[in-house]
């Protein structure tokens, strides 16, 4: 396949990319500044690239067979949440403008439902760093929900995915849709890396097409 993949340099970005070039797909990386990308691939094409430029950001994306979009506004932005959702609504127009169906949107765990109907990121528990993020990637798939003329999905990964769990490749998950995938411990974690191989899963074999999934151990 012929993928862009926006926020290649990311944590979420970098494993996304090494697991898709590992099988062999075409990856076109629209990064904000090249110089960070250290990767190199017969397959690999790095293009510099501004989410917010929705036009400039529609040529890029012509051709491709499918979107993935990691963005990521910045986590100590202190614009983060209007950013967020302006970067990734510019991204959504621009798959329609190119004429792409397929868009895959990284998205958080937070917007993830417990039993009793609360979002995680609603509980008094949640970090607060993580808050205003976690909140714009919740009302982001509101929006996203609303899309009917592409063949969207949105990800929220396990609860824990984080730098603790690096280096692990079971190739190995478990779905879910709405509410987090908990373990035999009530745990809910997975590594990055497995976390795309769930993505590259579904972008080869689409099983949620328009609607959210999640995935864990």
């Amino acid at each position: 396949m012929k993928i862009a993949l926006i926020g290649a340099t990311g944590f979420v970005g970098g494993a996304i990319l090494k697991e898709l070039l590992d099988r062999n797909h075409k990856i076109t990386a629209i990064v904000r500044n090249p110089g960070k990308l250290k990767t190199t691939h017969a397959n690999l094409s790095v293009v510099e690239g501004d989410v917010y430029d929705t036009e400039t950001l529609a040529q890029t994306l012509k051709g491709a067979d499918a979107v993935v979009s990691a963005f990521n506004a910045g986590w100590t932005n202190p614009n983060l949440y209007a950013d967020f959702l302006k970067g990734s609504q510019s991204v959504q127009e621009a798959v329609k403008q190119a004429g792409v169906k397929r868009l895959f949107v990284v998205g958080g765990g937070g917007s993830l439902f417990l039993e009793n109907g609360q979002q995680i990121v609603d509980t008094e528990s949640f970090p607060k760093d993580w808050k205003e993020g976690a909140t714009a990637a919740r009302d982001y798939l509101a929006i996203l929900q609303k899309e009917t003329s592409l063949d969207w999905t949105f990800l929220s990964p396990a609860l824990e995915m984080h730098q603790g769990t690096s280096g692990i490749r079971k190739n190995e998950y478990r779905t879910g849709k709405d509410n987090p995938v908990f373990d035999e411990q009530g745990r809910s974690v997975i590594s990055v890396e497995d976390t795309a191989v769930a993505i590259a899963d579904e972008l080869e074999q689409p099983q949620f097409i328009r609607s959210r999934f999640t995935v864990a151990y």
